[in-house]
Order: structure tokens, then C-alpha cells, then sequence
């Protein structure tokens, strides 16, 4: 999960598809990890209205700490996932030839929600940070659904 300072939406999604994971049964096959495109808060944790909203919710964000996108990245994981087309924009430009398919918008497996990108709430108010949740939770949801039937397609599915 992607974001430009991951202290707002990428740590919130992290945490997001970590619990949505979990109720499905695929917690322990799945490493989620968020970073930002910027450096401008690597070690410090998510703003704290980030994660009073999601604690809300019952998303715990006060483990996680910002970090930078790093090349090992590109390689490690099989999704990398931007919150909006200006970060996987940079994304595209970081990233090798070879993995430039494992880039994508989270918004994309949204199912009930057709915004193109997870609005960056950092200058606004609650509203900015509910309204993430709500595209976030939807997201991740249509994500799990995504990675099951990957799952299942690769016999690993149970009777």
C-alpha cells in the first residue's frame, strides 16, 4: 500500500487489508506491508487522526511507522498498490520494466465505490478520514475477494 508520506492512507489500508486478511482465514499466507513515494516522515507513526478514526473501526495503526519506498520493493511483493494516480505515477517511474505489472490503484478493487483514487485526508477534517475508511474497507474487500480466488486457482482452495 502506497501513499506520498505514509502516515495517512497507506498505514490505514495497511492495517485495513491486515484485519480483512485475518476474518478470512489468510493472514498467515499474506505479507502487507505500506510505504510512501517521500521520505518526509520515515520513523514516525501515522497522524494521529488516521489512526483515532481507525481505531473506531477496530484497526490498531499504532505498531506501524512510516517508511520510504525502497527498490527492494518492486521485487518483493506480487501487488503493489497506490492510493492515487499521482503516487503510481511515481511508482511507474521508480520501478523496473520487469514488475510494472504488479502496480495498480487500490481504488481499482473497490465494488461499491467508483472514485479513481483514496483522497489524501491530511488537510482536512473527520470527514476527509471517514470517507477513507469507507473506500479503503471496500477496496481491501474486493482485494480479498481478488487473492481467494487466486487462492482457488491455484488448488488451494478446501472442501
Amino acid at each position: 500500500m502506497v501513499c506520498m508520506g505514509n502516515i495517512c492512507r497507506s498505514p490505514t489500508a495497511e492495517a485495513v487489508l491486515r484485519h480483512k486478511l485475518d476474518a478470512a482465514g489468510l493472514g498467515d499466507e499474506v505479507v502487507v506491508d505500506s510505504a510512501g513515494t517521500h521520505a518526509w516522515h520515515a520513523g514516525l507513526p501515522p497522524d494521529s487522526r488516521s489512526a483515532a478514526h481507525a481505531k473506531r473501526r477496530g484497526y490498531d495503526l499504532s505498531a506501524l511507522r512510516a517508511r520510504q519506498v525502497r527498490a527492494a520493493d518492486f521485487e518483493q511483493f506480487d501487488y503493489i498498490l497506490a492510493m492515487d494516480s499521482d503516487n503510481l505515477s511515481l511508482l511507474e517511474e521508480q520501478c523496473p520494466s520487469q514488475y510494472r505489472t504488479k502496480l495498480g490503484r487500490l481504488t481499482q478493487h473497490a465494488r461499491q465505490h467508483t472514485a479513481d483514487a483514496v483522497p489524501d485526508p491530511y488537510q482536512g477534517g473527520a470527514a476527509g478520514f471517514e470517507h477513507v475508511l469507507d473506500l479503503v474497507e471496500d477496496a481491501c474487500d474486493g482485494f480479498v475477494a481478488l487473492l481467494q480466488a487466486e487462492k482457488l486457482g491455484r488448488g488451494g482452495g478446501t472442501s
